[in-house]
């Protein structure tokens, strides 16, 4: 998979330990910063994970800041983007399961490392079940739509 990685100051150290952890995988992953522990602005990494998920350039995102919760309202304002914030591996699984989601946010502040890449293996491991939930998730999508009126 093509995985897209963004963090600001306050994750860098864990998205440099899951960019490790998703490149001995076998995944693709690109990094679009911060490189750097000096403070920096959240919503402009969510911006690059999310036009790169959002634009086919990447099939999933991951993002992460102190609690997760900046980076995942900042990349949801973009299209095609269905984000969570995730602290536990039952949250991740049925995030994948049931809304498709396509970018993950982790709060460094909130979950260890070991948990961390529970999380994103369980993200990784589910497959969108489709049938009901697809509908749902169409209807979710259209509601961004329905915002530009």
């Amino acid at each position: 998979m093509r995985i897209t990685t963004g963090s600001d100051h306050a994750g860098i150290s864990l998205k440099k330990d899951l960019i490790a952890h998703l490149e001995t995988l076998g995944h693709d992953v690109r990094d679009v910063g911060t490189h750097n522990n000096n403070s920096c602005d959240y919503p402009d990494f969510a911006q690059a994970v999310g036009a790169a998920v959002g634009g086919g350039d990447a099939d999933w995102g991951l993002l992460v800041c102190g609690t997760g919760i900046g980076m995942c309202m900042a990349v949801n304002k973009m299209n095609n983007i269905r984000a969570a914030v995730v602290s536990d591996t039952f949250s991740a699984r049925m995030t994948r399961l049931h809304n498709d989601a396509n970018v993950l946010c982790i709060g460094e502040r909130v979950v260890g490392g070991g948990l961390a890449i529970d999380i994103v293996n369980a993200w990784l491991e589910a497959r969108f079940e489709g049938g009901r939930h697809q509908r749902r998730v169409d209807k979710m999508m259209a509601l961004a739509d329905s915002s530009q009126s």
